[in-house]
C-alpha cells in the first residue's frame, strides 16, 4: 500500500478522528496485525500537539489462553493498578483511538458462558469510572487490516493480496482522498443535513418493515435528536468524529418502548465469535426471544450481560446504497457493515442525543428513557425492500425510506 496514502489515513485519525488538542494524552488500543501503521498514528499525534502517546497491542491468541486457563474470578477482576489507570483516564479525559483488525473467527469455540460473565464482572468494575468520562473525551474508531480477517473477506486470495486488497477497501470507504479532511468536512455537513431534516418533524415511532419477516415498532424520546457524522465535548466543546468511516443518522430510542420481531440482513461478529442469521423479538421494549442459526448461545449471552442489554440503545438510519455496502463487501466487522445498512443497538444509549443534554446528569438522562448498560452492540437489519414509517407527534404518518433508500 502506497505509504504517503497511509500517511493521509493516519493523519485523519489524529486530525479528524480524535483532533489531537496541544498537550493532550492519546491512547491506542490495536492489535498486532500492523505495527508501521500504529507508529505512523503515534507520529501524527504528537505532530498534532499530543503530550504523551500510550499504546495498549491485544493478541486474540492470549485472550483464548486466559479464557481456557485462569478462573472466572481472576479473569473478571480488575487489579489496582488498572483502577488506577481508569482514574487517571477520567481525570486527564485522554482522547482513544481504537484501531480494529481483529479476526472474526478468533474466540470461536472458547467457553462463552464463562468468558461472557468475567466480562460483565469487569466491565460493572469500570463503568462507574467511564460513566464520569462518558461525553467529555474524544474518541475514535477506525480499522486496519489484519492477516486472518483480510482472509475472511477474501477468502480465495493469497494472504499479501487479501491484505492490499483489504486496505484499499477501508482507504476508500473511510474518504481517504485526496484531501481527507475535507472530504469529511463535506460529508459530516450532508449527513448534518439530514439529521435538520428528521429533528424538524417531531418523530414520535418508527415503524420498520421488510420481506424478510421484519416487522417492528420502536417509541422515540421528545427530548432526543438524531445525529450523524461528529459531535462535540462537553466542557471544552471540541469537535470529533468517533466513527472512521459513518454513514448513519441515529438515535437512542425510548427504553421500554418497542414491540414486534426484526431480522439480522449481515452477521455480526461478537468478541470474535459471529452470530449469524439471527432474529430478535421484543415486547415492551425487552428482548423475548432470539434465534439463530449461527451463534445462538453468544446471542443468548449477550442479551443476559444485564438488565440493558436486553433493550435497545440506538436506532440507526443507513440507505441500501451506502458507498460501504455498493463495495460488494461484507466486512464481518461492525465497524463497515453497520455503515452499510440500517441497524439497531442492543444496550447503552447516548445520552448526548438529548436536547441540552448537558443540563442533565447521567442519572436524569437515563430517568428520561436513555438505556442505561456495560454493552452496546450494534446489528444490522437494512434490506433493498425496508421500509420505515415515521409517526409524528400530530399524528401524521411519512415514510421516511422506501426500498432501503430515504423517501425523504
Amino acid at each position: 500500500m502506497n505509504k504517503k496514502r497511509l500517511q493521509k489515513y493516519a493523519n485523519l485519525i489524529a486530525r479528524c478522528g480524535v483532533n489531537v488538542q496541544k498537550g493532550q494524552e492519546v491512547m491506542i488500543a490495536a492489535e498486532l496485525d500492523q505495527p508501521e501503521f500504529v507508529k505512523m498514528v503515534v507520529d501524527e499525534c504528537y505532530k498534532a500537539g499530543a503530550s504523551k502517546v500510550t499504546v495498549d497491542f491485544s493478541y486474540q491468541p492470549l485472550t483464548r489462553s486466559h479464557v481456557r486457563y485462569s478462573s472466572k474470578k481472576v479473569l473478571g477482576s480488575l487489579d489496582k493498578w488498572q483502577l488506577e489507570r481508569w482514574e487517571h483516564q477520567a481525570e486527564v479525559l485522554p482522547c482513544k483511538i481504537y484501531l480494529l483488525s481483529e479476526d472474526p473467527d478468533g474466540l470461536a469455540g472458547i467457553n462463552q458462558k464463562k468468558y461472557a460473565e468475567a466480562m460483565a464482572s469487569r466491565s460493572k468494575l469500570i463503568k462507574p469510572i467511564r460513566d464520569k468520562m462518558e461525553n467529555r473525551y474524544q474518541w475514535c474508531i477506525a480499522a486496519v487490516p489484519g492477516k486472518a480477517w483480510a482472509k475472511k473477506v477474501f477468502p480465495k486470495e493469497r494472504s499479501s493480496r487479501a491484505l492490499e486488497m483489504l486496505w484499499e477497501a477501508i482507504l476508500s470507504t473511510s474518504r481517504v482522498t485526496d484531501d481527507p479532511i475535507e472530504a469529511w468536512r463535506e460529508h459530516n455537513e450532508s449527513l448534518a443535513a439530514r439529521c435538520d431534516k428528521l429533528n424538524s418533524m417531531a418523530i414520535k415511532e418508527l415503524r420498520y418493515k421488510a420481506s424478510n419477516g421484519t416487522d417492528l415498532r420502536v417509541g422515540l424520546l421528545p427530548e432526543a435528536l438524531f445525529m450523524a457524522g461528529g459531535e462535540k465535548t462537553l466542557g471544552r466543546g471540541i469537535y470529533f468524529n468517533p466513527n472512521i468511516p459513518s454513514e448513519e443518522v441515529f438515535t437512542s430510542p425510548r427504553r421500554g418502548d418497542a414491540d414486534g420481531i426484526v431480522y439480522s440482513s449481515k452477521p455480526l461478529s461478537y468478541d470474535g465469535q459471529l452470530i449469524d442469521n439471527f432474529s430478535i423479538r421484543f415486547e415492551r421494549g425487552k428482548v423475548v426471544e432470539v434465534k439463530a442459526e449461527v451463534g445462538e448461545e453468544v446471542l443468548r449471552e449477550l442479551v443476559n450481560m444485564d438488565e440493558g442489554a436486553a433493550y435497545l440503545g440506538e436506532v440507526a438510519l443507513v440507505p441500501y446504497s451506502s458507498p460501504i455496502r455498493e463495495s460488494g463487501l461484507l466486512f464481518y466487522n461492525t465497524l463497515f457493515d453497520e455503515n452499510a445498512a440500517c441497524h439497531l443497538a442492543l444496550g447503552r444509549g447516548f445520552t448526548n442525543t438529548l436536547r441540552d443534554y448537558d443540563k442533565y446528569t447521567e442519572k436524569e438522562a437515563h430517568e428520561m428513557g436513555i438505556n442505561d448498560s456495560i454493552i452496546h452492540e450494534d446489528f444490522m437489519i437494512g434490506t433493498k425492500d425496508l421500509s420505515i414509517i415515521a409517526v409524528c407527534a400530530d399524528g401524521r404518518e411519512t415514510p421516511i425510506f422506501k426500498d432501503g433508500e430515504w423517501a425523504i
